[in-house]
């Protein structure tokens, strides 16, 4: 026997979970069976999977036959990675050059066998929770850590690395249904169980876990911050239930089935999503219609009546397509406006979604506001994505975008006018909207980590020359002279611009440069 995948720890006076048992084959046997030592195990390997109930050690395991092999009696070995079955990758991000070339029919063999497969990751992935559970028993399952952590989600130092690792890399599905329930909108909008746990399953699988930062962890992150957000008191008090539920699954969905590269890579490759979204917000249409796809796939929304379901989709759109940067300064002009005016009335509905959007594009960019080390390994693996598409320009002989160069730019210097020019002026004017003790909190942590950063700068020019002085300040020293394209410092906004996907300089904000 083979194990195949490992099952929660179950005792064995807890009644097994009747998805397993209804698999195709499956038998029961404690240690001491004469199965064991049965003189012609054979018959066991034709059956396609088991359930082994070891009475000494009070565990199940989910196990595959795989020919003539001995039936394994160990516990304790290492479940079968994630994904590493062949059906399972398949890389969506260039399926569509596949399905190009089969232009010789419209229903091709090799067309209806990628689409088979597909159909059957999707049951695969989805069909791992038993028909009828409990909503209590959701919590049972995590992991104490984990579950101590959740008692802390609304502190700004919760680390989502580390619940990651907490939840075997299901922090996205975990942190989800934690906050629904909390919130009580399982039951308030009476939300299957089933298809809730298959939305969010294939929520979580179509996030490029191979991407550095646009990942499952990111959109986890990004969730969680939005929860800050959203139980600010200047907000909280006016949200709706409709409100909060739209609020985590625009922050749970706002990157979904992001390809690791930014929107100028996808027009001047000819991507077919650049075709389709006219070159406009191209990635954010693309998040906002796979999480509308996967909404309908799973029917969360089929009980609800067609104009509330079309309602909540498009409010859904609304909040993901407020996190493209190249309309960030429309949003904060309009922000500014409105707080200098005083006139943000949150009991109309249009003003609360306006601060929903602001508090989502906070919460997508709040990185830089972090503690220092949760904010240097985000800035580190953003920065990594930049020069991996920068890697793959090279190699097809394309522009290399800027920022995208690892050969002329650092960390250090991309972060630091990142949030010199998009994360202050952002989060400043948030801080106006909501003067609280978790605002000034992060302005505190976004001042401190401008400085780390400037400090491992300095650090870096000096042992590249060899002195013990600190470099010359200003724009004509050494770190002035990295930038994605020749003679043009990295603060230049227009940089930030193209690289973060801009349409024009005039669109970015221009920071004050103070914490």
């Amino acid at each position: 026997m083979e194990v195949c995948y490992q099952l929660p720890v179950l005792p064995l006076d807890r009644p097994v979970p009747k998805h397993v048992l209804s698999r195709r084959g499956a038998i029961s046997f404690s240690s001491s069976s004469s199965l064991f030592g049965a003189p012609d195990p054979r018959q066991l390997s034709q059956r396609r999977g088991a359930i082994s109930y070891d009475s000494s050690d009070q565990t199940a395991l989910y196990i595959r036959m795989l020919g003539d092999v001995r039936v394994r009696r160990q516990v304790g070995f290492e479940p079968e990675p994630r994904s590493s079955q062949p059906y399972l990758c398949i890389d969506f991000r260039t399926l569509h050059t596949c399905l190009g070339t089969l232009s010789g029919s419209a229903h091709s063999a090799p067309e209806r066998r990628v689409h088979r497969l597909l159909s059957f990751q999707r049951y695969l992935h989805s069909s791992r929770l038993p028909q009828q559970i409990p909503l209590h028993l959701l919590d049972e399952d995590y992991t104490g850590q984990a579950k101590c952590m959740l008692d802390k989600v609304g502190s700004w130092n919760f680390d989502i690395f580390l619940f990651d690792k907490l939840t075997n890399g299901n922090s996205l599905i975990t942190l989800t249904f934690h906050l629904l329930n909390q919130y009580g909108l399982v039951e308030l909008f009476q939300l299957d169980m089933v298809k809730l746990w298959r939305f969010l399953v294939m929520v979580q699988e179509d996030y490029h876990g191979h991407n550095p930062y646009h990942n499952g962890v990111h959109a986890a992150d990004v969730t969680q911050a939005m929860y800050c957000y959203m139980r600010e008191p200047a907000l909280s008090k006016y949200l709706t239930s409709c409100d909060l539920l739209i609020g985590l699954l625009a922050a749970v969905t706002h990157d979904l089935g992001h390809p690791g590269v930014n929107q100028p890579f996808l027009i001047k490759t000819d991507h077919y999503l650049a075709t389709l979204y006219k070159n406009t917000s191209v990635l954010e249409n693309h998040h906002w219609k796979s999480a509308v796809g996967l909404l309908r796939e799973t029917e969360l929304f089929s009980h609800l009546p067609p104009e509330d379901s079309l309602n909540m989709e498009r409010q859904l759109g609304s909040l993901i397509l407020a996190t493209d940067i190249s309309r960030q300064n429309e949003y904060l002009s309009r922000f500014r406006t409105h707080l200098d005016q005083e006139d943000l009335c949150l009991s109309h509905a249009h003003h609360r979604h306006f601060i929903l959007q602001m508090a989502l594009k906070c919460a997508d960019i709040c990185n830089p506001c972090r503690p220092w080390e949760l904010s240097k390994q985000w800035s580190e693996k953003v920065t990594e994505e930049f020069f991996h598409q920068g890697d793959i320009e090279k190699k097809h002989n394309l522009e290399v975008s800027p920022l995208c160069d690892r050969d002329t730019n650092t960390v250090g210097n991309i972060q630091i006018d990142f949030m010199s020019y998009v994360v202050e002026p952002l989060f400043s004017e948030w801080a106006r909207f909501s003067d609280t003790r978790l605002s000034q909190t992060m302005l505190g942590h976004l001042g401190l980590n401008k400085a780390s950063w400037g400090s491992l700068k300095q650090e870096q020019q000096q042992q590249a020359s060899g002195k013990e002085e600190p470099a010359e300040p200003g724009p004509s020293g050494a770190g002035a002279r990295q930038a994605g394209t020749p003679g043009r410092a990295p603060s230049d906004p227009h940089v930030i611009a193209t690289a973060t996907g801009e349409s024009s300089p005039k669109d970015v904000p221009q920071g004050n440069g103070e914490s």
